[in-house]
């Protein structure tokens, strides 16, 4: 008997419906002589330190660090029955197949089930990212030994072992720390969340601690050969002006406005050239959760918990915990079937489709781009909008339009920068004028620069008219889930070592792509941060954590580099025991740093938001996204008054290893 253990139910009956036959029974689908049953998510998880010392249940000061000696999975409360199943199924199995996501976590959760159960015959890999019935036929046509994947199960397995060894540690030593301090409630730290935290805690700082002033912007409006245009003061480093160029006293600019009427000059300087823009790749979950923040106000949780019910519900798109924009050349062939069958029952859709050119092929189909996932895409089926609710619609739409953006031309422009001379002064301006559209119409992107008349290099120009304006400089705008996401992918942005810069410029950034809505949603939970309108903004509580925290603990530094070495791990290039051993010398050292006087003291002066009532954004309390979510149980009370912290206080239970905070 063949048995093929599938992550969830939603793959396994998909699996089924490739295979002949298909009769169900309890946890298990039988295929003729195979059988697909399948896991629940986790169905084991991080044992608590309380597993390995009794003495550990207490949460004590002197006990940290705990590290375990041989690491321990149990089974998690509601998954026994599940896990009971696959038990009897696999001792009857000749061949097994792992039927897990194919993603890093993906491969931990179904082969830690398979080694906690002792089985010990030939494994194979099943590889879905399509839930359609053609797709998964081929998938299983196409099987492959799961020790090919035994790096990514290492990288997993690392990262799950060393979230367990930060959270617990930092959460037990900050939180009773705390208790020092006067604050009655779990402090919880995680090696993702904490970070996540500190950028809006520092961009809230920022905006807190801003002083506005004025600047003084001089226009001069010019006729020119063929027409008229505006143009803006360049000001010499001599004049009054702050970091960012602008002038900051009126006087030079009043001065000069006057004596411009009627001054005549010269075009000293043009750049005159075409551009050519692709259109934007098919969607990363990443890239998605920005743009759909963007145009329709969802939060990125709501993003992945639609996605999800798009891939296992409607079976609409592909598999959409996808870090690639790239696309299979196989594909390419079939998109002209694939889109046209996914856009033929809505009018929006039908009319991008209209405007498609299925002889052009753009970058996007690329192999050497591709991973274990590719970019989020229509499977083909006719969607019926009628079972969609609006938002399910919105998402669709715009994964259907990337795609189907493949098929436009490119942007055609043509821009213009221009450089005046009066008065032995410089004044600049800017323009583009729109050759060819291409893709652009099926983007609500925002007009660029208005044309320039057309300008010869050398030709003179007389000044009509000159004003200065009045300005004031503005705060950093407050982060929201679009922008923070886009911030999480692009971390090194937010990092001042130019080498560690570098080093962070190829990696996945602070989390996953099926992580990052979780680690908002789980701040949230933990009153650390409060949503206001679309903004995210930091609780009094999330300020002082991280003010008292080291700063190495709240920075993007670490974690991005861990990333960076999961990768390496899974590609065999590093070593799972030695990352835990530097892992190991880390947390010694932060420990040592826990420190109750300067904790009362950010408690007592943080500034902050006042912390709103706890709730997930935009889910469903049964939501896929749940059983995956990335918030840390990392640490539990005991022995002491009830927490009346945050939902983190549930921390030194277990752990769930697909957290990532």
């Amino acid at each position: 008997m063949r048995l093929i253990i599938a992550e969830k139910p939603s793959l396994a009956r998909a699996i089924a419906d490739a295979l002949p036959g298909g009769q169900r029974q309890d946890g298990a689908i039988v295929c003729g002589d195979t059988i697909v049953t399948w896991c629940l998510g986790h169905l084991l998880e991080q044992a608590p330190p309380e597993a390995y010392d009794p003495a550990d249940k207490q949460w004590r000061l002197d006990r940290l660090p705990i590290v375990p000696r041989q690491w321990q999975l149990v089974p998690r409360p509601k998954a026994r029955g599940q896990l009971a199943v696959i038990r009897k199924l696999i001792k009857q199995a000749t061949s097994v197949v792992h039927a897990g996501d194919p993603d890093r976590e993906g491969q931990l959760l179904v082969q830690e089930v398979i080694e906690h159960l002792k089985y010990r015959g030939p494994v194979q890999r099943l590889l879905v990212s399509d839930l359609n019935r053609p797709a998964v036929s081929r998938a299983l046509a196409s099987l492959r030994p799961n020790s090919e994947f035994q790096p990514l199960f290492e990288a997993a397995q690392a990262r799950a072992r060393a979230d367990w060894l930060y959270g617990i540690n930092l959460t037990r030593a900050w939180t009773l720390t705390g208790r020092q301090a006067g604050h009655d409630g779990v402090l919880s730290v995680g090696r993702v969340q904490t970070p996540v935290l500190g950028l809006i805690v520092r961009r809230d700082n920022a905006i807190r601690d801003f002083v506005p002033h004025p600047f003084y912007p001089l226009w001069v409006d010019l006729q020119v050969a063929q027409g008229q245009l505006r143009a803006w003061w360049a000001p010499k480093e001599h004049q009054p002006l702050d970091e960012q160029g602008r002038l900051i006293d009126r006087t030079p600019a009043d001065a000069l406005a006057v004596q411009l009427p009627g001054a005549r000059g010269t075009l000293t300087t043009l750049d005159q050239q075409e551009k050519r823009q692709a259109p934007p790749l098919p969607y990363s979950l990443s890239a998605l959760q920005v743009d759909a923040a963007r145009r329709h106000g969802l939060s990125a949780q709501m993003v992945l918990d639609i996605c999800q019910r798009l891939y296992e519900q409607h079976k609409l798109i592909t598999y959409p915990r996808s870090d690639c924009r790239y696309l299979p050349e196989e594909h390419l062939p079939l998109a002209r079937q694939t889109l046209a069958s996914a856009c033929q029952h809505d009018d929006t859709l039908r009319g991008w489709l209209q405007g498609a050119d299925f002889t052009l092929r753009s970058k996007a189909w690329n192999d050497k781009q591709v991973g274990a996932h590719h970019a989020l895409a229509p499977t083909g089926k006719p969607a019926d909008f009628s079972q969609l609710s609006a938002t399910e619609g919105h998402v669709f739409r715009l994964i259907v339009r990337n795609v189907m953006a493949q098929f436009y031309r490119p942007l055609r422009t043509f821009e213009v920068k221009a450089e005046f001379t009066l008065l032995d002064e410089a004044f600049r301006t800017r323009g583009q004028s729109i050759l060819d559209p291409g893709w652009k119409p099926l983007f609500t992107t925002r007009e660029e620069a208005p044309p320039l008349p057309p300008l010869t290099q050398g030709e003179a120009c007389q000044a009509l008219g000159a004003g200065v304006e009045e300005k004031e400089t503005r705060p950093p705008e407050p982060f929201t889930d679009a922008s923070l996401i886009k911030a999480m992918m692009n971390i090194g942005r937010y990092v001042d070592d130019p080498e560690v810069r570098r080093t962070l410029r190829d990696t996945d950034g602070l989390g996953t792509e099926a992580t990052r809505a979780g680690i908002i949603e789980t701040l949230v939970q933990r009153g650390y941060l409060v949503r206001q309108q679309k903004a995210l903004r930091a609780t009094q509580l999330g300020v002082a954590l991280i003010a008292a925290l080291p700063s190495a603990v709240s920075t993007p530094e670490r974690t991005a580099l861990w990333e960076q070495r999961l990768r390496a791990i899974s590609e065999r290039q590093d070593d799972p025991n030695a990352f835990q051993h530097a892992l190991l010398e880390d947390l010694h050292t932060l420990l040592r740093q826990s420190d109750a006087s300067k904790l009362r003291h950010s408690l007592q002066t943080a500034q902050g938001e006042a912390a709103g009532p706890a709730k997930r954004s935009g889910t469903s309390k049964k939501s896929y996204a749940r059983r995956k979510s990335t918030g840390s149980k990392t640490g539990s009370k005991t022995g002491s008054k009830k927490s009346t912290g945050s939902r983190s206080s549930t921390a030194g239970k277990r752990v769930r290893s697909r957290r990532t905070d």
